[in-house]
């Protein structure tokens, strides 16, 4: 099974999305794992962390979705970028391009001041889900776990939100997240896009999108606490 080699999955997600781990692909998937790692490939995140978003954040107290494509795939003076958590690196590590326009976003449309730690852990406590579509990746190999299974995965975990939750954000961040806003229902909860932050993109539409502050007026015009974004 796939919790063999990724770590336990949360008790409140195995309620709604457990069934998937015993499907074939997962199997397929577990599969790829092991045999990657038996062949001395390094596989980002650490095997403990690779369901850390889900763990981190329980079915029922996700208020905002944050949708990355793969894990980060290098390290910062040999330690790995990746920690299971879209956008989000370890205390200490350099902040990788993405998330420091994103801070620079958050910045400009809130008037605060990042610290410079990308740790986003503060934010999943407040109930940020950060959710890659594929949760591990090769060493210096973007992309090298796509199409693996996981992305079937991330989509029944996304359905699932969708359909049991009410009033939710989701937030798609350029055309790979924007193709899962395909399954949420935008009557039921709040789908905002933009171009990705990369430097690749930020400039045609990220930076000055606002949705941060769009983000906590949503919630606040729903009666809920705003998202305290600053780190």
């Amino acid at each position: 099974m796939v919790t063999e080699h990724t770590g336990q999955l949360d008790a409140s997600w195995q309620v709604v999305i457990g069934d998937e781990l015993n499907k074939p692909y997962m199997q397929a998937l577990s599969n790829f794992l092991k045999q990657e790692k038996m062949a001395g490939k390094t596989i980002y995140p650490p095997s403990s962390l690779i369901f850390n978003a889900f763990n981190q954040t329980p079915f029922k107290k996700v208020r905002v979705v944050i949708i990355g494509q793969d894990p980060y795939h290098g390290d910062d003076k040999g330690q790995a970028q990746a920690q299971g958590l879209s956008f989000s690196v370890p205390q200490g590590i350099a902040l990788p391009p993405s998330l420091r326009n994103i801070f620079k976003e958050i910045e400009a449309d809130l008037g605060i001041k990042m610290s410079g730690e990308g740790n986003l852990t503060p934010w999943v406590k407040q109930g940020v889900f950060l959710l890659n579509a594929t949760l591990t990746v090769e060493m210096a190999k973007a992309g090298s776990h796509q199409k693996r299974g996981w992305e079937e995965f991330t989509d029944a975990a996304i359905a699932a939100l969708n359909k049991h939750r009410e009033g939710l954000v989701f937030v798609l961040w350029g055309s790979y997240a924007q193709k899962k806003g395909e399954i949420i229902d935008s009557n039921k909860h709040l789908v905002l896009t933009s171009p990705h932050p990369s430097p690749l993109s930020a400039h045609r539409g990220f930076f000055g999108n606002h949705q941060f502050s769009k983000i906590n007026d949503y919630l606040s015009g729903r009666g809920e606490t705003p998202i305290h974004w600053q780190i």
